[in-house]
């Protein structure tokens, strides 16, 4: 081998052993954070956000600033800063950079709070009273936006489904517990979120009961005649068991079965399951009355407490 190969080669050798050492000084010389990639849920700054700027150690640097319509806030001495789109984590390494490069701090140490998403709201439809998209100030629980949307308009479904716009193709179902003292669920409420509050389903029981009214069908266990009876209170002296009728909605329209309540009761027929819309009517004992309108009476009985909020 030639003598110019033994020196490229040694040269080689010593840059190699070199290079990490003058990059680990540079690093140390001048300590920088990189702007850490944004995760998939993570919240983006926008124009008309406010954010609460921490300057560790220097309180005139620090202070609540709100994003203008360039996506910049504009930081005291170093000047404006574009930090639209980006995360508060990333925000804060861009003006930890931006106050470096101005000579301002040499080692600056900056945390970033999205206090307001003032252009990004959450769309809450569904039954509730005053649907539509509101602003997600801070950080916020789902009974909370729903809270802000009125509550809801009627009796609904324990399963709320919400849907985040960073991945549309796969919504989250939550079950809501409203009993007093029930612990809400933790949940990872984004802007572009929607919450769709479900209509329950429902069954309803009129004519000669306790409690005439309405009662929420849930999930797998299905609401029967016996229990939708037993939760109405049961029936009156007045009340001909023996003539209880089920209205129900068909593909041909409501239709009206007979259903036999007082052997159900004694246990001696098939308990009914309910169905979502069903209509329980038990009338007076002789009474003559449903037996000329049928189906109509007891629409008419529902409806009717309805209208008065008995239902």
């Amino acid at each position: 081998m030639r003598s110019w190969d033994h020196r490229i080669l040694l040269a080689t050798a010593v840059l190699s052993m070199l290079l990490p050492l003058a990059l680990a000084a540079q690093s140390d010389a001048h300590p920088q954070r990189t702007a850490a990639l944004s995760t998939p849920h993570a919240l983006l700054i926008s124009p008309g956000d406010l954010l609460e700027v921490v300057v560790f150690d220097t309180p005139e640097l620090s202070g609540r600033l709100r994003v203008n319509e360039s996506g910049e806030v504009t930081i005291p001495i170093a000047g404006a800063v574009q930090v639209s789109g980006m995360t508060a984590e990333s925000a804060a390494v861009t003006i930890e950079n931006k106050l470096r490069s101005t000579d301002v701090l040499k080692e600056p140490h900056v945390s970033i709070f999205i206090s307001e998403y003032a252009t990004q709201g959450v769309t809450v439809t569904g039954e509730v009273k005053a649907p539509g998209t509101y602003a997600l100030l801070g950080s916020h629980g789902l009974l909370e936006m729903i809270s802000a949307a009125g509550g809801t308009s009627g009796p609904v479904s324990r399963f709320v489904t919400v849907t985040h716009k960073s991945d549309p193709e796969h919504p989250e179902v939550l079950v809501l517990d409203t009993r007093p003292g029930s612990i809400p669920p933790s949940f990872d409420l984004r802007p572009g979120d929607i919450i769709v509050v479900s209509k329950a389903e429902v069954a309803y029981i009129v004519g000669e009961i306790a409690k005439p009214g309405v009662f929420v069908i849930e999930g797998n266990d299905r609401l029967t005649v016996l229990q939708l009876v037993a939760m109405a209170g049961g029936t009156n002296h007045l009340a001909s068991q023996d003539k209880a009728h089920l209205i129900r909605k068909t593909a041909n329209g409501r239709e009206d079965f007979i259903v036999p309540l007082k052997e159900i009761l004694h246990g001696r027929a098939f308990d009914t399951p309910l169905e979502d819309g069903d209509i329980l009517f038990v009338p007076t004992s002789g009474g003559k009355t449903f037996a000329f309108r049928g189906i109509e009476a007891a629409v008419a009985l529902t409806t009717g407490l309805i209208i008065s909020g008995r239902l």
